[in-house]
Parts: C-alpha cells; structure tokens; sequence
C-alpha cells in the first residue's frame, strides 16, 4: 500500500497509481477568522489532516492526495476584510472541474474533504452531480465530507471535548488546532464571558440574515480558552478517523 502525492509526482507514477487508489482532495479557504486567527486557517488545517490521515491510511490502501485548494465560498466573510472569496456558482464549477479532471486522469475513487463551512454542501452536491453522469459501469464513487463532521462522534464523546462546539469559526476548537500547528499564526485574543454566536434561533432550522456575522464579530465562542495542547489533542482524533474514512472508501 502506498501514498502517493499528487503534485509530487510525474505523469507516469501517477497513471500508474491513480486508478486502484483514493484520491483526497481537500478543500480550504482563505478568509477572515476574526482579529487574532490567520486567513489560512482553514486551508493550513485541512492541509495538515488530509496528509497525516493519508499517511496512515496508506498502511491499508492505496491513496493519492492531491494539493489543497486554498479558496473556498466565502462571500458571509467579505464584510470584515481579509477574504477572497469564489461565488457560489464559481466555487462548485472549480471543484467540479477538478473532480471531473481526476477521473479524467484515471482515478475511480475521490474523497473531497472539507476544511470550510462554507464549502461543505457545494461539495455534496459536486459528489452527487458528478456521480449520477457516470456510466454504471465505471467504478466510480465519489464522497464529500467535512473532517469535522466526520470526527464528530469521537471528539464529543471524548470527556476532554463534550462540550466544544465544533467546528465553529476561529473559537477554541480553530485558535486550539492552529496554536498546535504554529502558535505564530494566532495572535493575542479577548476574553468572553458569554458566547454571542446562536447556531441556529429555530431548532432544525438554518437562518440567515444580512447581519448575522457581523452581530458577533465574525467569531464564535472562545478562543481564549484554548491551548496547544487541546489542538494537538484535537488533531490527534481527527486524523485517526479521517485515516478509517479513507480506508472504508477504498473498501467499498
């Protein structure tokens, strides 16, 4: 079993792996992450997990991952400054084009794993769209999923965790995992006694409004209670199940 990485690799390493592997596409975004968190956030981090859990799951399948893309739909953080942003309709075409050209190239199976919130549905939506083109003879299975979601029932039921909101945007669960990646990126942080972000006023139900990030500072909870040593903790679940959903993608 092997890992191969994409932008590493020639032409012919990759012919050679493309089709009996799991390509991992992850997907970032460049934005604002309130005033103390990098605008790379997303994409430092999704960066980070694809690799070590394509590392390990190399020890079971073969995978190839290919480079990270460092933009993402971003438009609800435009306001603040600090974000490039693709549209909706730009951002679904460029992953689509993407996905579209790795089957191109050969491969069967893609993962798209997401590192931004405001990826993760445009990216089901490439999976499905994608899929149901393909003749029923190709092989082909394609899959999104946002690491988080997928990491979701081992970190809540970690007693350390249980009640982190995850992922929320630039709070403790993003200052944590970026201060274990480099503490350089984060800057000095308020304290909030109270969490002004409300997921959603209507249980079961997503609301909008044209305010809604700028009512609480574009950040959620508190990322003044983080550490390093949460994020390498962190980092350590979710890689370990992004790694066991790629090993189950290969074996579908």
């Amino acid at each position: 079993m092997t890992l191969t990485v994409w932008n590493e690799s020639t032409r012919v390493e990759l012919a050679a792996s493309l089709r009996g592997s799991v390509v991992v596409l992850p997907t970032g975004a460049t934005e604002q992450h309130g005033p103390h968190l990098a605008t790379g956030h997303d994409t430092f981090v999704v960066t980070h997990i694809a690799r070590k859990a394509s590392e390990r799951a190399a020890a079971a399948c073969d995978v190839v991952l290919a480079p990270a893309l460092p933009f993402g739909s971003s438009a609800h953080h435009l306001a603040f400054g600090g974000t490039l942003s693709l549209s909706t309709d730009t951002y679904y075409q460029v992953v689509r084009d993407l996905v579209e050209s790795i089957l191109e190239d050969g491969a069967q199976r893609v993962l798209l794993l997401n590192g931004h919130g405001g990826n993760h549905e445009l990216n089901e939506l490439v999976a499905r769209d994608v899929s149901i083109e393909q003749p029923s003879s190709s092989g082909v299975v394609l899959a999104a999923a946002s690491y988080w979601d997928i990491a979701r029932p081992a970190v809540l039921s970690d007693g350390r965790f249980s009640d982190l909101l995850l992922p929320g945007h630039a709070g403790q669960f993003e200052t944590a995992t970026m201060l274990a990646l480099d503490a350089s990126r984060v800057r000095n942080r308020d304290t909030r006694e109270h969490d002004p972000y409300v997921a959603s006023p209507v249980p079961g139900m997503r609301v909008e409004a044209a305010n809604r990030w700028e009512s609480f500072d574009g950040y959620t909870d508190f990322p003044h209670r983080a550490t390093a040593e949460q994020g390498a903790e962190l980092l350590e679940i979710v890689i370990g199940e992004v790694a066991k959903a790629i090993v189950a993608l290969a074996r579908l």
